[in-house]
């Protein structure tokens, strides 16, 4: 459809349940929508102007004493010795792994009928991507960003095996707008005693579709029009009914409901594939505050379930505001539709 004619559309995604307004009226055209606020205006800036010192931070090599204690390092070599990743507890958790693991169905209050609270306890950690202050993700080579991915499973494997932990949430925000407290390239994950609602909301609408359809949701797409790039393995998407605008779905293309499963192999096609869409987005949008999050299926789930449990990765860049009709109405505005965004991003060399 030529952009000329585009007219506001609404579309249902089928993997998160949610209705997508698209209203292009509400913006230029596709290629002019950039970051006005770029997440690191010079992340590969040397020393500063007057020979005034390089960035530094508590998570650079050498600084190592002022983080909080270190879970795993890659390489495993001893503390004295350089580091390419660590991965840390978080010194600020939002949950707490010292926190006696709530009972099954242990309360200990109830403000309003239906309402639960229980103890805060979970783990909350850090992994530093590189030990160099000006390096982003998608600087690193694949075999980098594949380390990085790696770091992710096994810690999401050590903590599958608390059993009060259900799910493991990995998310990296980049960019002080998209909820980055340090500028030092890093992501986090947070092992929850509960499946958070979103999750259970997601795996419901796959199944909805499964049983509609008889197949996966994420198993194929039928419009070439959303499609960015592919490697081996993966499927980089702009999805149907994308929330955001620029909105890109990493996908696995074999059937796969755990994350934490990957391989060396898989890890350095993927790790290829996002430092590509990372590096894409930077190019065309302005180095973007964004958020990437990995949805994976929750721990124990029945194997009736994994059938239609099919993890992927989201890329969200941070270019609009959500208002009062997004979060009254659980609705989204999207400026731009994906086939445009697809486009734009397909034709960006990298």
């Amino acid at each position: 459809m030529a952009e000329a004619s585009r007219t506001s559309e609404a579309r249902r995604d089928a993997v998160f349940g949610r209705w997508v307004v698209f209203s292009p009226a509400r913006s230029r055209r596709p290629t002019d929508l950039k970051s006005h606020a770029p997440a690191n205006p010079s992340p590969g800036a040397g020393a500063g102007a007057g020979g005034a010192p390089k960035p530094s931070c508590p998570f650079c090599l050498g600084r190592e004493s002022e983080c909080a204690p270190e879970i795993f390092r890659v390489p495993a070599l001893p503390d004295a010795s350089p580091w390419r990743i660590r991965v840390i507890e978080n010194l600020y958790p939002a949950l707490r792994r010292d926190a006696e693991p709530p009972a099954p169905d242990g309360e200990v209050g109830e403000v309003m009928p239906g309402e639960r609270a229980v103890v805060g306890f979970g783990f909350h950690d850090v992994v530093i991507e590189t030990p160099r202050h000006d390096v982003r993700l998608w600087d690193l080579d694949a075999g980098g960003v594949s380390d990085v991915l790696l770091a992710y499973a096994r810690r999401v494997r050590q903590l599958m095996e608390h059993p009060a932990v259900k799910y493991v949430q990995v998310f990296k925000n980049h960019g002080a707008s998209a909820g980055a407290s340090m500028a030092h390239s890093h992501s986090q994950m947070l092992g929850t005693p509960f499946v958070p609602p979103s999750v259970t909301t997601r795996l419901n609408c796959m199944k909805e579709v499964f049983e509609r359809l008889g197949k996966c949701s994420l198993c194929e797409f039928q419009s070439k029009d959303i499609f960015v790039s592919e490697t081996h393995n993966f499927s980089a998407i702009a999805p149907f009914a994308a929330s955001y605008p620029f909105e890109i779905w990493i996908i696995p293309r074999q059937h796969s409901s755990y994350f934490h499963e990957i391989d060396k192999d898989m890890a350095l096609d993927l790790g290829s594939l996002l430092r590509t869409m990372l590096a894409k987005l930077s190019k065309q949008l302005n180095d973007p505050p964004f958020n990437f999050m990995i949805h994976s299926a929750p721990f124990g789930v029945s194997s009736s379930c994994l059938p239609y449990t099919h993890w992927f990765l989201q890329i969200v860049p941070q270019l609009s505001v959500i208002g009062g009709f997004e979060i009254g109405s659980g609705c989204y505005i999207n400026p731009v539709f994906p086939e445009d965004a697809a486009k734009i991003l397909r034709e960006l060399d990298c």
